[in-house]
């Protein structure tokens, strides 16, 4: 039986070290810990651990313990560590119970293991096996969520659904009147970049006359209700996003839940009716803005006579352009709001999960809006409308 001590002499706090003939190796601590300028030192103490072998068992002895902080406590965690390296188990039972409260507590939370390790160790079709994994979820998920969304709207017309009628004018005019100045903007750049476009090539064959249709049918069947998309995706989107997951994170959704409330009809469904009914509304003003762009370019530009410009749009443009648009923007408007919503409710519960789920809305929203625009596209050149 060796003992081993590292001990200043200037000090009372003392650990010592004593090995067993069964390899167990026993920290014992002594004196009072509080004296922060002269403690043992630790990388000594832990340097020793392997003397006369290494150790099968660490026992914590703290019985002669006349007071202890934080200066012992780091000793104890550095044992913790080394033992750990070499996977040798550590007894505590002979510390102060407070000392042993902490240890637990320290203990508790698993080392957190990066990203960049795991997928390293990670084959390719481990790694694949885990994505498909996570779509397939995540597809249930969002068919959940959609399922609950129309049984909101059932429940809405047999007059079961509670929501506020104030936040659904709220919601509206966020969406709606107050989005009138960029969708404005926006609307008057795109016709101005379609006749620009259009002048471009059609000047070659002194055509120039033809720039209002090509204004007219660009934006009425794909640009507006497009653009508008977008628009409402980064604007309105993210918003319901950021609003929802702020309830997430402080837990009011969890209390409307409680309090027999249907988060899907009290926070989802008016924000899908407000952006269900303002976007075809956005979308035939943007159309109104893109053409008036277009006839900014036309007559200040090229010389066009403004009557003559509106007579082309008009020769063009049949109400089924429009009822193209419009029921584009009806698809892109319940789209936005149900990928926002989704990733609100989706959102985790910290301040950083609020701004990863607005992200992904804006992000979401726009690659399904073009995909949709795409397949209207290929459908109405199929049918020849």
């Amino acid at each position: 039986m060796g003992y081993m001590t590292d001990q200043n002499q200037s000090s009372d706090a003392a650990a010592t070290l004593e090995r067993r003939p069964d390899g167990t190796v026993v920290v014992q601590l002594r004196g009072n810990w509080k004296q922060p300028a002269n403690l043992p030192a630790v990388d000594t103490l832990l340097g020793r651990l392997d003397e006369g072998g290494a150790p099968i068992r660490v026992e914590l002895d703290g019985k002669e313990l006349s007071g202890w902080d934080s200066g012992m406590m780091a000793l104890v965690m550095g044992v913790f560590d080394a033992c750990a390296q070499r996977k040798v188990p550590v007894d505590t039972a002979g510390l102060p119970e407070g000392a042993q409260r902490l240890v637990r507590l320290a203990r508790a939370v698993p080392p957190r293991a990066t990203d960049h390790a795991g997928s390293a160790r990670r084959s390719f079709l481990a790694a694949f096996g885990a994505q498909t994994i996570e779509f397939v979820q995540s597809t249930g998920a969002v068919l959940t969520f959609l399922g609950d969304c129309v049984q909101a709207t059932v429940d809405l017309f047999r007059g079961k659904t509670m929501f506020r009628r104030v936040d659904l004018f709220l919601f509206a005019q966020a969406a709606g009147a107050e989005a009138f100045p960029i969708v404005s903007l926006i609307s008057v750049l795109i016709g101005m970049i379609l006749a620009f476009v259009g002048a471009y090539q059609l000047k070659q064959f002194g055509a120039e006359i033809y720039i209002a249709a090509g204004v007219a049918i660009g934006v009425v069947r794909e640009m507006a209700p497009m653009m508008t998309g977008i628009i409402m995706a980064g604007r309105t989107g993210a918003a319901f996003a950021a609003q929802i997951g702020t309830m997430q994170v402080n837990e009011e959704v969890d209390a409307l839940s409680t309090a027999g409330f249907s988060p899907i009809g009290f926070l989802v469904l008016p924000r899908l009716l407000a952006l269900a009914v303002m976007m075809p509304m956005l979308c035939l003003y943007a159309m109104l803005m893109g053409i008036g762009g277009g006839a900014l370019v036309s007559v200040t530009m090229f010389g066009i006579p403004l009557s003559t410009y509106i007579d082309q749009t008009r020769s063009v443009v049949s109400l089924s352009d429009f009822s193209m648009g419009v029921g584009k923007g009806l698809v892109f408007g319940i789209v936005v709001a149900a990928v926002g919503c989704l990733r609100g409710v989706q959102c985790g519960r910290s301040a950083s999960a609020v701004g990863e789920a607005a992200t992904s809305a804006v992000v979401s929203g726009i690659v399904a809006i073009i995909l949709l625009d795409s397949l209207a596209a290929v459908i109405c050149t199929v049918l020849h409308i």
